[in-house]
């Protein structure tokens, strides 16, 4: 990678106060927003950036400023969410990686299309159109489950599988299912709730439901996946932490031909009871070498949600990180 250093100088036209008041944000909050992801310094005089990092680092971001101030002569108040997307679609993380932009790996479904977001998002849609195994793995928020769904869409569209099947544990953070009301998919109705909803997003409630109905589409608890063998669908198992070493194990064995399985999970959300191993924890041990399978490991960085969302995420990092000591 090129780590040459040199400024870079961006002038804002037109020279507007209130405008570059609307981009800089409040005590210039946008700014060093950009700064800390990007490892660069920015300082401005009027409507005069100048940007100091390495030197296609820089470029890219003083493309950014110029697209954030066209959306502010469009009338738009810039919020600290706004920019944390703007820095996730611009591509600007990528280049910290040398890795190619999210548009040659756009994810084509029904009713959108759907853009891999910074260098791990574009690694996972990669890895999941190469292997017929993958672990997605990381906090809330970095698009595993979004992105595998969308894929999963995608692939069912063009026919490379029959049917999708999403999976998940039907392990209770904190509740009891025998208290729940309803029969059992009834209660287990609420565990599968976010990928119902990424379903409905990409491809329409109407068509959903129709494609549950002929069992194209089947959503189901993982105790149902026991004793099967699975050929040419694209199989999801969500929030796979909660699963035991057992459960993992009866699962993995049940793709067949032409299948591609998705596991994702975030270790530091295990709901399990005490002293119960995690299958994912366990699978992370067992299988990083084994061929076929692939890994793509997230971080606080990739969350794509309200930026508040990743600095928890880095806060639990860090706590764990220094032995549980604030």
């Amino acid at each position: 990678m090129n780590i040459h250093t040199e400024p870079f100088q961006v002038k804002l036209e037109p020279n507007d106060s209130q405008q570059l008041a609307n981009l800089c944000g409040p005590f210039d909050a946008h700014l060093r927003q950009i700064e800390k992801r990007l490892g660069i310094t920015i300082n401005n005089r009027g409507n005069a950036f100048h940007l100091i990092g390495e030197s296609s680092i820089v470029r890219s971001a003083g493309e950014l400023l110029q697209q954030l101030y066209q959306e502010v002569k469009r009338g738009t108040h810039l919020t600290a969410d706004m920019i944390h997307l703007s820095l996730q679609d611009s591509g600007v993380d990528a280049l910290l990686s040398d890795e190619a932009d999210g548009n040659d790996f756009l994810i084509t479904t029904r009713k959108k299309t759907i853009k891999p977001r910074g260098k791990n998002q574009i690694d996972y849609v990669q890895a999941v159109r190469a292997h017929d195994i993958n672990f997605g793995v990381g906090p809330a928020g970095t698009g595993k489950t979004y992105l595998a769904v969308a894929c999963a869409v995608e692939a069912l569209d063009q026919e490379l599988v029959r049917r999708i099947l999403l999976v998940r544990p039907a392990v209770e953070a904190g509740e009891k299912l025998g208290f729940l009301p309803g029969d059992l998919s009834q209660k287990i109705d609420p565990y599968l709730r976010p990928l119902y909803d990424a379903l409905y997003e990409m491809i329409g409630f109407e068509r959903v439901e129709k494609l549950i109905e002929k069992n194209i589409i089947e959503v189901a608890p993982l105790a149902y996946m026991r004793g099967r063998t699975l050929n040419e669908s694209f199989i999801i198992l969500d929030e796979s932490q909660n699963t035991t070493t057992e459960q993992m194990k009866m699962f993995l064995t049940r793709v067949g031909f032409g299948s591609t399985v998705v596991v994702t999970g975030d270790i530091t959300q295990v709901d399990l009871p005490h002293r119960t191993t995690s299958g994912l924890r366990h699978v992370l041990d067992v299988l990083p070498h084994v061929e076929g399978i692939s890994f793509t490991h997230f971080s606080s960085r990739d969350v794509v949600r309200h930026p508040l969302v990743q600095r928890i995420v880095e806060a639990y990092e860090k706590y764990e990180a220094d032995g549980g000591k604030s």
